[in-house]
């Protein structure tokens, strides 16, 4: 199964720290992002896992639920939790799923079709290191995959959901390096005399086809 931006997320019902959940439900009319990693007591997601969870309150504020996943079971996610506080300084303070039989890693294809999961290495398991970010419709709104070897940048997925939830609710995309507070574009799919009703303070043409304009509030 190949999972694809605008595709519906695919539902399912799983183990977690904090109890067993049905993902859509669970979702409910938030927005989410499920992260995910090959194995239990790695050193990379181990510094993930805290960072992320240092930046829950700001998932919070965004009306975003948070949630880890790694193929091993629930038992040793407990054992882990201990060590990521230890080492990051920060508790986890979000669900992480149990995938010992890779339900979840082959619904949302992180599974190499070649792996052999034989041993059940971080190794065999290494292409499971996705970050999806699902709206609140179910719809994948955006997926990043990273190798083992490099740490994946949560600051970055952060402000990837502010640019998300700005097009979503002001139908505008955003240029290189946006940051929250900069110029925004105008899409193409909108005329020029529609982004005058739109924007009666005026925009900034640069090509007919490139249109700036403040950031809606």
């Amino acid at each position: 199964m190949t999972i694809r931006i605008g595709d519906e997320a695919p539902d399912f019902t799983a183990d977690t720290t904090e109890g067993p959940i049905h993902f859509h439900q669970w979702i409910g009319d938030k927005w989410a992002i499920l992260f995910s990693h090959p194995k239990d007591f790695t050193p990379v997601c181990t510094t993930e896992l805290g960072y992320v969870a240092r930046l829950k309150p700001e998932f919070d504020k965004r009306n975003t639920r948070v949630i880890g996943l790694s193929i091993d079971p629930v038992s040793d996610h407990h054992a882990w939790v201990g060590d990521i506080a230890e080492t990051q300084g920060h508790a986890v303070n979000y669900p992480m799923i149990g995938d010992e039989n890779l339900v979840v890693a082959k619904l949302y294809d992180m599974i190499h079709p070649n792996a052999s999961g034989g041993s059940r290495s971080a190794v065999d398991n290494a292409t499971v290191r996705s970050v999806f970010i699902i709206g609140p419709d179910k719809k994948i709104k955006a997926m990043l995959i990273y190798p083992m070897s490099a740490g994946r940048n949560f600051d970055e997925v952060l402000r990837l959901l502010d640019a998300l939830q700005l097009n979503a609710k002001h139908t505008v995309a955003t240029p290189v390096n946006w940051k929250p507070g900069d110029d925004v574009i105008i899409p193409t799919s909108v005329s020029d005399e529609d982004a005058r009703k739109k924007y009666p303070e005026g925009f900034k043409t640069l090509k007919p086809y490139l249109r700036t304009v403040p950031q809606p509030k």
